[in-house]
């Protein structure tokens, strides 16, 4: 439901920040609190869970490590908290080459990761991590923040994926800009 939220870090602990925005404080789960400064305003992208006992937000410094988490919580047996656990300890870069090279003794070093979870990690997911590991760009927030916005008007990563490098050339813009290129790109490559 929420793709990221943009607002000032209240407080922060070991897993968790919360973040005001507009008088509310949002708890997300959080593993890099190292990157948080109290009284500042950051952007943090979010994934919603609902169970039905429960309603959690989880939040990510970027939109890379939101992806790889989504991509590890589509593994049968791999739940949010474990995925949120395997991002705290380990780099995305590290893990995609992990998965990619199917080095399963790397991966059962992992948080409540064991040899059968290991093994359905790498089966599920091998392949098709390989276009995050080359978006490893780092991006300005504004082009992050349009990337985001793109993806909730419904566009799929890899299609966004395939305009950021043309959208990096005008590194000066505001999220308005970049969206307004992105869109336009977009409708270009599917000849509209």
């Amino acid at each position: 439901m929420y793709a990221y939220i943009k607002g000032i870090v209240q407080s922060y602990g070991s897993n968790y920040v919360v973040l005001e925005n507009n008088g509310i404080g949002y708890y997300l789960s959080f593993v890099h609190p190292e990157k948080m400064a109290l009284n500042k305003e950051v952007t943090i992208f979010t994934y919603q869970h609902v169970r039905e006992d429960e309603i959690s937000l989880f939040g990510f410094y970027s939109m890379e490590e939101k992806e790889l988490f989504l991509s590890l919580i589509s593994v049968k047996g791999v739940g949010p908290k474990t995925a949120l656990g395997i991002l705290a300890v380990t780099s995305v870069a590290d893990l995609i080459s992990a998965i990619e090279q199917e080095n399963i003794t790397m991966l059962k070093r992992l948080p409540s990761i064991g040899s059968k979870a290991a093994s359905q990690i790498i089966l599920d997911l091998k392949g098709k991590l390989v276009a995050q590991d080359n978006d490893k760009l780092r991006l300005n927030q504004s082009l992050e923040d349009a990337l985001a916005a793109l993806k909730t008007l419904g566009y799929k990563q890899r299609e966004i994926s395939g305009i950021v490098e043309a959208l990096q050339e005008n590194n000066d813009s505001t999220v308005d800009e970049y969206v307004k290129r992105g869109l336009q790109l977009l409708l270009k490559k599917k000849g509209g």
